[in-house]
């Protein structure tokens, strides 16, 4: 993890430093909220806890009108229990990021699936998950948990292709992760521990989707540039907080 984590180490020195000098600053935020130190670093929020702007279905033009709703601060995809198809769909938010810093924090109904999608494209008629890596949102309930390679299913994993190590997700809980994109390089952070890193656009990145599920689609081989970021509706009850990014 050389390259980006001397890139991380610059980055948090900057924001240590940043607020070591302002000590007077809120470091602490409240739900859904920026602190004010969060806000000088130049976080945006993503989602206020109380409506569901600049949020939307892939691939359509408005927010489901089932499947999704706002509890208690949270976006709640409710459980159809139909799987991927039963309920309101994926949702993204409806800007497009390239090199970021994105924090966000779940929590799964026992034996739950969903997803963390980022870099994602909409091309008419094709799910969400043709294009865009996937951040795995994962309950050891869930049948996928003993299934795929050493454990590349299992949370915080870049779905089906690289297992997230430590594996300290927080059953029950809420789960803090982070997803940093820099310049192809991609970092999954778990509950406070960085859990895999990979190159987007490298032969080593051709190279292992060309041996995995995905070999068959362009669209993930050679994932956009820019993109967008998604939930995750797999038919299970999950729920979404403190949504925030931060362009890098």
């Amino acid at each position: 993890m050389r390259r980006l984590s001397i890139f991380l180490a610059i980055a948090a020195a900057f924001t240590f430093g940043s607020c070591g000098s302002k000590n007077t600053k809120t470091m602490e935020a409240s739900m859904n909220a920026l602190s004010e130190a969060e806000a000088e670093q130049g976080w945006e929020l993503l989602f206020d806890g109380k409506t569901t702007a600049g949020w939307r279905g892939h691939n359509k033009d408005k927010f489901p009108e089932k499947g999704w709703v706002i509890d208690n601060g949270t976006l709640h995809c409710i459980g159809s229990g139909h799987g991927e198809a039963g309920g309101g769909g994926d949702i993204i938010f409806d800007k497009k990021f390239d090199n970021f810093e994105l924090s966000l924090e779940w929590k799964l109904q026992k034996g739950g699936n969903s997803g963390i999608f980022y870099l994602a494209r909409e091309d008419e008629g094709q799910p969400i998950w043709k294009s865009a890596p996937e951040m795995q949102v994962l309950d050891p309930g869930h049948i996928d948990w003993n299934l795929g390679t050493d454990g590349n299913r299992r949370a915080g994993s870049l779905y089906d292709l690289i297992s997230a190590q430590p594996q300290n997700m927080k059953s029950g809980d809420w789960n803090k992760v982070k997803i940093t994109v820099f310049k192809g390089t991609v970092v999954h952070n778990m509950n406070g521990k960085n859990v895999l890193e990979y190159h987007l656009w490298t032969e080593d990145w051709k190279n292992m989707v060309l041996n995995s599920k995905f070999k068959s689609y362009d669209t993930f081989l050679n994932v956009a540039k820019s993109g967008y970021i998604g939930l995750q509706d797999h038919g299970d009850d999950v729920w979404y907080r403190n949504i925030k990014i931060r362009k890098m």
